[in-house]
């Protein structure tokens, strides 16, 4: 999932204003103010918020401890500056893939949700699910984002040329890192682990001779490929997905954008065949397929020697954890060191207006002020000062004594200049930090958004196949590999996957036709 640790995406596209990021082929709102936009969220001016509402909002990830005492606090001031207050539910990560895309089909009584593009973001926008916002809507409720969200950002965030979300205004690096205990890489006197022959070789070691710890730890969720396959398959290849819920892609500095089917090639097919060695070895849990466990929480806890995840947010764990006075020595393994590396477009986290919701001005203006206003951004993103947090002048932070008591859930939606940065961020984490800004990689199908509304049948199809056929040879749980990938091939083309990746193909050719290189 997204860390916190973010790249400004406004430096990252080469402009730190406004002028020149407009994606070709999208236009955005213009980010002019009109009288109506003069004004400031908290000024309510045309807007009639003399009714007192209460806005229904979901998260993505566990209800924070403290969730009472900071949303207690974030809703004294929303009431103070537009009368409203937020009721808060939470999909905790062990099942929030099946609640998720459940809430919207039900259409259940809500206001505002998490929105991501790996979370389904185009799909649950063409299905109807979320409101679409209009340039007008925007100037009147959201006037403070209007003025500061670069222009790319809003291009990105379109579906069929329509908005369906206020996304996040910073931007964030997603590539894939593991972190692991150095101690015990140490302990057994093993390489460096820069490669993924020297992680295996970890791994192995580990399972061998370290009794009582479980050397990998998945992250749970209804995933179609893991966080292991964007640092072995993806970023080792240097490929990338339109989408994680489709087994196809493209290489990133391809002018013609070919797609291609991941499961029939000869890389894939090494992937599986590692991960079986893995799996015999007892690198990982024989439940793995099945467990709910907080991979986060496992390697706190010692139960596990290494996870994956972004840097923001393993940087993050390190720091909390080195606070907390850990027992482990700990690291960052960047096993693909020489790749290209991609910044997240806009969409990797927003917040999006339920279709149905009764109260989509106040919702608009609560995401403008959650957004853009210091002290409930503040507030919404670090908790309470002094007590989650302590504030080191306007832009960073150290971890209060509370700090674990407010964080996990998907308060990223709100990602915006505003940002605090850690001041006790690992010196390697802004290393690594460093060294990706200065060589962010820019495809040409960075902005592209794939319409997947001719081929939803087969889109579903296709999931269902990637999880009863390929999860299982991901874990490495089929006796006979070959014959498990060759069903697997089989059936995702009785899915309908090749329709998926004309269709994909014919989108691709019409969007780099409208928008040559430079």
């Amino acid at each position: 999932m997204s860390g916190i640790l973010m790249m400004s995406m406004l430096g990252a596209c080469g402009n730190d204003n406004n002028n020149g990021n407009q994606a070709k082929g999208s236009a955005a709102p213009e980010p002019k103010a009109s009288a109506a936009a003069t004004q400031t969220a908290g000024d309510t001016g045309t807007v009639d918020t003399s009714k007192p509402v209460t806005l229904k909002m979901i998260f993505v990830g566990p209800k924070p401890v403290d969730y009472d005492s900071v949303f207690g606090e974030i809703n004294k001031k929303l009431k103070e500056k537009i009368n409203a207050t937020l009721d808060s539910e939470f999909l905790d990560w062990s099942d929030w893939a099946q609640k998720y895309p459940l809430k919207l089909a039900a259409n259940e009584d809500f206001d505002l949700i998490y929105s991501a593009n790996w979370a389904g973001y185009n799909d649950q926008a063409l299905k109807g699910g979320f409101l679409e916002l209009t340039e007008d809507m925007l100037k009147k409720y959201t006037p403070q984002t209007l003025a500061s969200m670069p222009e790319v950002s809003w291009g990105q965030a379109k579906v069929q040329g329509k908005l369906y979300m206020v996304p996040q205004n910073r931007g964030e690096s997603v590539e894939k890192l593991i972190l692991y205990r150095e101690d015990l890489r140490k302990k057994y006197n093993l390489p460096e682990i820069n490669s993924p022959e020297a992680y295996a070789n970890y791994l192995k070691t580990i399972a061998e001779k370290e009794k009582g710890v479980t050397p990998f730890t998945a992250e749970t969720g209804d995933w179609k490929f893991h966080n292991l396959d964007r640092v072995l398959l993806l970023q080792q290849n240097e490929w990338n997905m339109l989408s994680f819920d489709l087994p196809i892609a493209f290489k990133m500095d391809d002018p013609a954008g070919k797609i291609f089917n991941v499961y029939e090639t000869p890389e894939f097919k090494d992937l599986v065949n590692y991960y079986k060695d893995l799996s015999d070895h007892n690198a990982w849990s024989k439940s793995a397929l099945n467990s709910k466990l907080d991979h986060q929480q496992e390697f706190r806890e010692g139960k596990t020697a290494s996870i994956t995840h972004n840097l923001g947010t393993l940087g993050s764990l390190i720091t909390d954890m080195r606070e907390k006075k850990t027992p482990y020595e700990l690291a960052l393994a960047d096993v693909t060191p020489d790749k290209k590396k991609s910044v997240a477009i806009s969409t990797q986290n927003g917040f999006s207006i339920h279709a149905t919701s009764s109260n989509p001005e106040r919702a608009l203006m609560a995401i403008d002020l959650l957004q853009n206003d210091k002290e409930l951004h503040d507030l919404m993103m670090y908790g309470i000062a002094g007590v989650h947090y302590n504030a080191v002048g306007d832009n960073k932070y150290t971890n209060a004594e509370k700090n674990a008591n407010y964080t996990g859930f998907s308060n990223w939606g709100f990602n915006s200049p505003l940002n605090r940065d850690n001041a006790t961020f690992p010196e390697e984490a802004n290393a690594l930090t460093a060294k990706w800004e200065s060589g962010v990689y820019h495809y040409p199908l960075e902005t592209f958004v794939f319409d997947n509304s001719s081929v939803k049948t087969e889109v579903a199809n296709v999931g269902n196949v990637m999880l009863r056929y390929g999860i299982p040879l991901e874990y490495g749980m089929v006796k006979d590999v070959d014959k498990g990938l060759a069903e697997l091939q089989k059936q995702a083309k009785a899915a309908g996957l090749d329709k998926i990746i004309a269709e994909v193909q014919r989108q691709i050719d019409e969007f780099l036709a409208a928008n040559p290189a430079q």
